[in-house]
């Protein structure tokens, strides 16, 4: 009987013995997204508000979201998550003098919405939801003064297959998890710290996170590539049978994107992007990370980081709504670092991820239009104040 044991109690030793160490998830995690909106339709944010109050920036009004509401600004959302507390409730960012919201945010978990469950992976999103348009799709696409051969395609939603649609509709998307609202995650800004981000703030410097359950130590360095991105002043100009559009260069731009929607009569709608392949665009306008950026670089799906114009014909455009964005660099930051060889233990303390963009929306043919000297701009107003409406709504503004 002592044989036994003996033996039972030895086997069970080598067999925990024999394990191998794993690699395990960051215990915490911070999301930064930082996004700078402007342009003829979008709504103006409360940081503009308080410009024109006399220098209200920096005290309060905002609300976290704002990096995906596209209201005129520049904006910031932050979540803080830990393993060892999933039920955190308060957190501190420690920030950067010349940010002008120093020494610190406030972080606080929302009390309401539904819970993040615990994963291997923070990357994983749903897919977005799409509502199924009605009547005819026109698709265009590509940079140019003329229409190309074989465009537009077209699809008719009376009598479309899901082949046929999903042939119209291909639309490329790699978008990760960014900053989200659920309980037990700390999210700034909030109703405790509302405070916008002031007109010349900067956020290069050290940033330091901290809460219950969130290790010491957990502080990085942003610098000038990613730091809140200049807004895009996108102006137009008619060339008679195309629009020229055209911005100003931006250092920290890693690729741009241009996409337009308008409504032909009551049922049929047109896009057109700036891509070099089909594309809806719905996908791409959106934060995206690094390697999706450099792939649809190469597809020439995105316009190049040098990239400072682009023609679209008219028949392309029609009297609807254009955005423009401007991927940033994403940076993903881990302490300790992750190590060359993928098959190495890893075990990381923290980990943050920052998001950049920059995106301007305007009506095509209205703002930035160039006009000879003393020529006055057209007061034609839209012919269909219903189909502007819709695009807002589709564009989600």
């Amino acid at each position: 009987m002592r044989a036994i044991s003996f033996c039972v109690l030895g086997c069970v030793g080598m067999t925990f013995a024999a394990t191998p160490p794993k690699s395990t998830p960051p215990v915490a995690q911070v999301w930064i997204d930082l996004a700078t909106y402007s342009g003829s339709m979008m709504p103006i944010g409360m940081g503009s508000v308080g410009s024109l109050l006399g220098g209200m920036q920096g005290k309060g009004g905002n609300t976290f979201g704002n990096t995906q509401g596209a209201s005129a600004g520049r904006w910031m959302d932050v979540t803080l998550s830990t393993r060892k507390n999933p039920s955190l409730q308060e957190g501190v960012q420690k920030v950067p003098q010349g940010s002008q919201l120093a020494p610190q945010l406030s972080l606080l978990s929302p009390q309401e919405g539904k819970p993040v469950p615990l994963t291997e992976s923070e990357e994983e999103l749903p897919p977005p939801e799409f509502q199924r348009p009605k009547g005819k799709i026109f698709l265009y696409w590509g940079c140019g003064s003329e229409v190309r051969k074989g465009q537009p395609r077209v699809l008719d939603m009376a009598t479309a297959n899901m082949a046929e649609f999903a042939k119209v509709f291909q639309s490329r998307r790699a978008t990760t998890r960014g900053t989200h609202s659920t309980p037990g995650r700390p999210v700034w800004p909030n109703k405790s710290d509302s405070r916008m981000i002031p007109d010349g703030a900067s956020l290069q410097g050290e940033h330091e996170l901290s809460g219950d359950g969130v290790p010491e130590g957990f502080k990085f360095n942003l610098d000038a590539q990613h730091d809140l991105m200049p807004a895009i002043d996108l102006k137009q100009r008619d060339e008679g049978q195309a629009v020229v559009f055209n911005w100003q260069a931006m250092p920290q731009a890693r690729a741009w994107f241009m996409a337009s929607m308008s409504m032909k009569n009551q049922d049929e709608m047109v896009f057109w992007t700036s891509s070099e392949l089909p594309d809806a665009g719905f996908g791409l306008l959106d934060y995206q990370p690094n390697a999706a950026i450099d792939r649809w670089l190469k597809e020439k799906v995105l316009l190049p980081a040098q990239s400072t114009e682009c023609k679209a014909p008219k028949e392309a455009l029609g009297q609807g709504m254009l955005r423009l964005i401007a991927y940033g660099d994403e940076l993903n930051l881990a302490y300790p670092p992750r190590p060359k060889d993928p098959k190495a233990v890893w075990n990381p303390q923290w980990a943050a991820k920052i998001r950049l963009k920059s995106m301007a929306t305007s009506m095509v043919g209205m703002l930035g239009m160039e006009q000879a000297p003393g020529e006055r701009p057209p007061q034609d107003k839209p012919k269909s104040p219903d189909a502007v409406d819709l695009l807002k709504g589709i564009f989600g503004l």
